[in-house]
């Protein structure tokens, strides 16, 4: 739950939400909604994720279009990305690294031009350089782990910092969210991530459901309602002197025990195939600063969110076909 206190600071906001129809958008946005903020989502999907809100379709990468959607907005959430599976983005990095780089400067400099009083930028756990556990400050020196992805986003965290420095704009925050699952997700079955990957493979009636890796690997998958819950607490509390927070889900497992959390509750036949590459071994979140700050508490147990993502999935089989894919 999210306190009064913080519900009445947003109430009758003007409210930007960049991405707001993907995965996690959309819950921003409907919490946004719920506490009475004047909402308005900007995406290229041919998607309402909330009635409530206004649905803007857009291009980010056009800096003329960024300044008239930022115009008059007390708050931007810039939730926008590109989301594909590791081996799309390996084969078609600039679909993955060019547009991300564009509309995050847009964006941001729009932000910046129309006086938007606070934002959070949403970066990711790949602009770290390779660890098993990330914290705040530690893994900088090297290159990020999500090669093009990751640049993007540190080179949109860099420019939040160097208005913090020129202008002294130290209401723009940054969190670095883990692997985000659940309602809403990306179930494309040709550059889906593991959980929704999974999920369409089940539902498709694969016999064998085939599973990259011998199952070892270890990730911390955070829901998306939790993760949401994170960013407008960011907005609110700010990152302290910190450039970013993370945002995770407090715990890792391995991909072997996702699958027989799925396997709890579905019916399937799974095959670990050890000649597919695993990954890194272990990559694991320490959320101990978001905790303390911003009082960031993950809830939704993995079975939890798990169910909910399968239920949302099985009534919304369609909706990955109007979401935009920058790698077709």
């Amino acid at each position: 739950m999210i306190e009064d206190t913080i519900a009445r600071f947003y109430k009758a906001k003007n409210i930007l939400v960049t991405g707001g129809t993907g995965l996690i958008g959309r819950k921003v946005a409907t919490i946004l909604a719920d506490m009475g903020a004047c909402v308005r989502i900007v995406s290229l999907d041919r998607i309402v994720a909330d009635p409530r809100c206004e649905h803007v379709f857009g291009d980010l990468t056009d800096f003329s279009f960024c300044k008239e959607i930022t115009r008059d907005t007390d708050f931007v959430f810039h939730l926008a990305g590109i989301k594909g599976s590791i081996d799309v983005t390996l084969h078609k990095p600039a679909s993955h690294f060019v547009p991300a780089l564009m509309f995050n400067t847009n964006v941001l400099e729009a932000c910046r031009l129309n006086g938007v009083a606070r934002l959070v930028y949403t970066s990711s756990i790949g602009a770290y350089a390779s660890a098993e556990v990330f914290r705040e400050g530690e893994n900088e020196s090297g290159p990020p782990m999500d090669f093009y992805a990751g640049w993007a986003k540190r080179m949109a965290e860099f420019q939040i910092q160097t208005y913090k420095i020129q202008y002294g704009l130290d209401s723009y925050f940054v969190v670095r969210p883990c692997n985000v699952y659940g309602p809403g997700d990306n179930f494309h079955p040709e550059n889906a991530m593991v959980i929704p990957s999974l999920i369409y493979k089940i539902f498709r009636g694969d016999d064998p459901v085939s599973v990259w890796g011998d199952g070892s690997a270890i990730r911390d998958f955070a829901f998306n309602g939790d993760v949401a819950k994170g960013i407008i607490l960011t907005l609110y509390h700010g990152t302290g002197n910190h450039p970013y927070i993370n945002l995770g889900g407090g715990k890792g497992y391995s991909i072997r025990e996702l699958v027989e959390a799925l396997h709890g509750f579905l019916d399937f036949r799974p095959h670990f195939d050890a000649t597919k590459p695993s990954g890194f071994p272990k990559r694991v979140m320490d959320i101990t600063l978001a905790r303390e700050l911003i009082g960031y508490n993950p809830s939704t147990s993995l079975e939890e969110g798990l169910k909910q993502t399968w239920q949302w999935f099985i009534d919304n089989q369609g909706e990955y076909l109007r979401k935009q894919n920058y790698f077709i």
